[in-house]
């Protein structure tokens, strides 16, 4: 066992806390459902405070911009403070953002409420590695990191098809008010099972650099940069591809929504599969997969039927995402997981920034197609980026 390993290891439990994980899973359900509701609203929320789409489509931006900074900082920010309180601060906020952002009555006023979702979506993905290594054995991240993001999975399902359906019949901003609810739940279960966890190691911004100095981080992370900032811009303009490319209603936008959160779902179960056969192949397969399905959809958009299979079969290579590199993360840079997944963090939300922002001036320039275009050229590049450049070490296995 080498150094890094053996640090990692004095952290680990000799027994799993699962409460406290599926407690986790409950606060990422609330924090994601509240990121995507955007993405299945754009239009009526557009309509109702008179912007465009590309506009409405900054509210991704925002929250992503924030979560950037979060990622970064927080763990510095809070060296001193007990990681189960951070984490339950994490629920408060999440719920907080979401009733301003269903009451504001102008669009500067929702940013601030998305500003405050960036807070906690950065903070908490910064930690989550790190935590889940704290809450489970070794052998057992990877299945912890699956719970976790298996919620991820599951928040698209309800925060696509179920935002796309509810708005339609009660308005967008009572169904952001609702996404207050898991907000609250997680907070009362976390303060119930999650253990108390001191600080370990004081971060700063020299930890930062020495980090980013290990063989492979920075192609690792160029990676996620690029397959986030494709996957954002696929995502964000979905629905305005939907409607005004393939001509397809509320109802059957909803359908195509559902399937794409039931299929992601099933590809987050399925990633701890591939990667113990091989995480390099499963980092490189689901950007790959990705590529060639947004070049598809430009071409036979206008098919809904078919658009309906593409689209959940992107659900199903990105569901692949989270848990590789998570994965990847934890077997890279045991000794520092919560800087490692600070910069992780950092350049998801640089991505999903560049993603929503170069998408919204596309969308507004040259239409959905034109942003599938590029999305494509993103992830493809992902998948060499990955196959050429990044450093994989083998996985801890079970004794």
């Amino acid at each position: 066992m080498n150094s890094c390993t053996a640090a990692a290891a004095t952290s680990a439990p000799a027994k799993a806390a699962w409460p406290a994980v599926w407690s986790l899973g409950l606060g990422v359900f609330g924090l994601i459902t509240a990121e995507f509701l955007p993405a299945s609203l754009l239009t009526p929320m557009a309509n109702s405070l008179s912007i465009s789409e590309g506009t409405a489509g900054q509210a991704v931006t925002a929250t992503a911009l924030v979560a950037l900074f979060s990622g970064l900082l927080i763990t510095a920010a809070t060296r001193n403070i007990d990681r189960r309180w951070v984490l339950i601060f994490f629920s408060f906020l999440q719920a907080v953002s979401s009733v301003m952002v269903a009451w504001a009555p102008s669009f500067d006023l929702l940013l601030v409420g998305r500003l405050l979702l960036g807070v906690a979506l950065g903070g908490f993905w910064a930690m989550s590695t790190a935590t889940a290594m704290r809450l489970v054995p070794a052998a057992q991240v990877p299945k912890a990191l699956a719970i976790i993001f298996s919620s991820v999975s599951m928040a698209t399902v309800v925060a696509a098809p179920l935002g796309s359906f509810l708005g339609n019949l009660i308005g967008w901003r009572a169904v952001f008010a609702l996404t207050a609810l898991p907000g609250v739940l997680a907070l009362l279960w976390q303060l119930w099972v999650l253990p108390t966890m001191k600080p370990e190691n004081v971060s700063s911004l020299h930890t930062l650099i020495k980090v980013l100095k290990r063989p492979g981080v920075v192609a690792g992370l160029l990676s996620t940069i690029l397959i986030f900032s494709g996957h954002f811009a696929f995502f964000t303009y979905l629905r305005p591809f939907l409607e005004k490319v393939a001509g397809a209603g509320v109802e059957a936008i909803s359908l195509i929504l559902l399937a794409f959160g039931v299929v992601n779902f099933i590809g987050t179960s399925l990633a701890g599969h591939f990667i113990s056969r091989s995480l390099r192949h499963t980092l490189a397969l689901a950007p790959g997969l990705m590529g060639v399905l947004a070049l598809l959809l430009t071409l036979f958009g206008h098919l809904t039927l078919l658009d309906g299979v593409l689209v959940a079969l992107w659900g199903l290579a990105f569901g692949m995402v989270p848990v590789g590199w998570s994965t990847w993360l934890a077997s890279t840079v045991p000794d520092e997981a919560e800087s490692a997944g600070g910069l992780l963090v950092a350049s998801i939300q640089l991505a999903i920034s560049a993603g929503a922002a170069g998408g919204g001036i596309i969308f507004d320039m040259n239409g959905a197609t034109g942003v599938f275009t590029g999305s494509a050229l993103l992830l493809l590049a992902a998948m060499a980026t990955v196959l050429v450049a990044v450093r994989v070490r083998p996985l801890p296995t079970a004794e």
